[in-house]
């Protein structure tokens, strides 16, 4: 088996009878195609069990969230290499073929990313990778601009694993996604760390999809993302930032945190960044720290460099 397919569900039977055909009709042999439910409870499971045999269905008792559903398709997958696909994505014929060609051209790759474009306007970027930033601000690369930019191939800081292919067998050697973010910058901090054992995350602008966003979730902003997002960031930044490098960093952390809690004070979500934030700080025992390897000190310098790099084309 060359790829193995894991599309992660929460009552999205909707999303899936209008998707789930373009995942299923690729022209891509030798490919597996794992959908993981997370305890649905609007008819999702019942409606994948007719389809058969075309897929793995493999069937959680509640909603662990996005990091364990897909460590569960992870943990079953036969491929090589691991789809991840969000179940709000139309794939257009050809989708998997340009990504496996690409991944399999670069060689010190953990992840290539493809041009996620916005389905209700697909002149629109939705997402050509994430960066981010020293002051802990995450961003999806492209967001909002026409399709016409980021037509070359990158090297970007991590994959969004609403559709990108994963190395499958450097999952044991960097670790799985962390299940304790349950959702919100798992792809980040995943990303995050393969950069630190020294490897790659690049953008493919020839493979294409078209994304709704937010399908599950239900929105850009609403007060569960905000406070689970806030939570993540302290974890994020926590978990991959060695001691020395952390107080290096806290200016900059500290006045990135009090803008985001400003942004969110006027959209009307103050109190949920606020109560996540706070959760963050008051949960880190539970979080494990990347080990500060001597080995891996070159990289960590360029990881540096590039939160200052991306800070400054944050706004541009």
């Amino acid at each position: 088996m060359k790829i193995s397919i894991i599309i992660p569900n929460y009552n999205g039977l909707n999303y899936m009878k209008q998707f789930l055909h373009s995942v299923l009709d690729q022209d891509f042999d030798k490919k597996e195609i794992i959908i993981v439910d997370n305890g649905s409870d609007d008819g999702s499971v019942d409606w994948l069990k007719r389809l058969g045999e075309e897929l793995i269905l493999i069937e959680l008792e509640k909603n662990y969230g996005f990091s364990k559903a897909v460590n569960e398709g992870i943990t079953k997958a036969s491929g090589e290499y691991v789809v991840l696909l969000n179940n709000d994505i139309m794939l257009p014929q050809g989708f998997l073929s340009g990504l496996y060609s690409f991944m399999t051209q670069k060689q010190n790759a953990f992840s290539v990313q493809a041009k996620m474009l916005k389905y209700d306007n697909q002149n629109i970027i939705d997402d050509t990778g994430d960066i981010l930033t020293v002051l802990g601000w995450a961003k999806q690369r492209g967001f909002g601009k026409s399709k016409e930019h980021n037509k070359k191939e990158a090297k970007i800081f991590s994959s969004c694993a609403g559709a990108a292919i994963y190395k499958k067998s450097l999952f044991d050697e960097i670790g799985s996604f962390d299940e304790h973010f349950f959702a919100y910058l798992e792809d980040v901090d995943i990303g995050y760390r393969s950069r630190i054992y020294g490897y790659e995350n690049w953008y493919c602008p020839n493979a294409i999809c078209f994304h709704i966003g937010s399908g599950t979730s239900g929105g850009r902003y609403n007060s569960f993302k905000v406070k689970i997002s806030a939570r993540n960031n302290v974890y994020l930044v926590y978990k991959n930032m060695p001691l020395i490098q952390l107080i290096l960093n806290s200016p900059f952390l500290l006045l990135g945190f009090l803008i985001k809690w400003l942004f969110f004070v006027f959209k009307g979500y103050g109190k949920d960044y606020r109560e996540g934030f706070l959760e963050g700080l008051t949960t880190l025992k539970k979080i494990k720290k990347i080990p500060n390897k001597h080995k891996n000190l070159i990289n960590y310098l360029k990881i540096e460099w590039l939160l200052l790099k991306n800070t400054i084309t944050y706004f541009f």
